[in-house]
């Protein structure tokens, strides 16, 4: 009997957590199910226990084709299953975004339409020579809803956004870099290696502090900072009355490394 092989495969080591889209054959385009099965795995990963941090990456030398559209006809055939079908993508989208974890997106090839949005969903975006983003919607009569709009608007900016929806092109490295879809550029090696490595420097920081500094930066740069003032406040207080502040403290005068738990 053959094996199952998995969609999405999660890997945990040395305090980084390694989700890969495994659908090679079809440069990873992502089923309605695996939106969901997504949604799952990032709304599942917590400050304070476990993985320090998430890299989101794709099998066989591609990030993401975007949505499966071959499934368009028996999954989104219409307003009605269009709406459930947008409300499980931005489900994912959102968990993504809302993981308390710092997040990566390793990119390598495509990153297209929906693959593009979950890239910008991440905190960070690596990429590599091979890198091509964009959002073809433009060339589908689609249109791309306020969330994944939201995200690409907050990364490149008004005129940026346009240029990238209106065309639906994809851009390669070069061009990614200009617009500000890509971050940081694998100088050597594979998008995914420059992420581990990235990632490798934030886990010896305090899980706390970076959660911490995610919420903040995310509440002021949504507009709703006064809106959750009360969990920003909460926030700082439970890092303040943390055993890794006083770690921290203790590394400091001591002038060691510290060695942070999360809590």
């Amino acid at each position: 009997m053959a094996a199952i092989v998995e969609d999405i495969v999660v890997e945990e080591a040395g305090g980084l957590a390694t989700v890969t889209l495994n659908r090679p054959a079809k440069r990873n385009a992502v089923s309605f199910a695996m939106w969901r099965r997504l949604a799952e795995i990032f709304s599942g990963f917590t400050s304070g226990s476990g993985p320090r941090a998430v890299i989101l990456t794709g099998a066989g030398g591609h990030f993401c084709a975007g949505a499966d559209i071959s499934e368009f006809p028996t999954v989104r055939a219409n307003a009605a299953m269009g709406k459930v079908y947008e409300e499980a993508a931005d489900g994912a989208t959102r968990a993504v975004r809302d993981c308390p974890l710092p997040t990566i997106a390793a990119i390598s090839g495509y990153a297209m339409g929906g693959g593009c949005g979950l890239a910008l969903a991440c905190d960070f975006r690596v990429g590599d020579a091979s890198t091509q983003m964009g959002i073809p919607a433009a060339r589908l009569g689609i249109i791309y809803g306020p969330l994944d709009c939201s995200l690409l608007l907050r990364q490149v900016g008004l005129a940026n956004a346009k240029r990238v929806l209106f065309s639906g092109r994809a851009f390669g490295l070069a061009d990614c870099r200009q617009l500000g879809l890509v971050d940081m550029v694998a100088e050597k090696g594979s998008a995914l290696e420059a992420a581990q490595s990235f990632a490798a420097d934030l886990s010896n920081n305090a899980p706390l502090s970076i959660a911490g500094a995610k919420l903040v930066l995310d509440a002021l740069v949504s507009g709703h900072a006064e809106a959750r003032a009360s969990e920003i406040e909460a926030t700082i207080a439970r890092a303040m009355d943390s055993a890794d502040y006083r770690e921290g403290g203790a590394a400091f005068a001591a002038k060691r490394s510290p060695r942070f738990i999360g809590r």
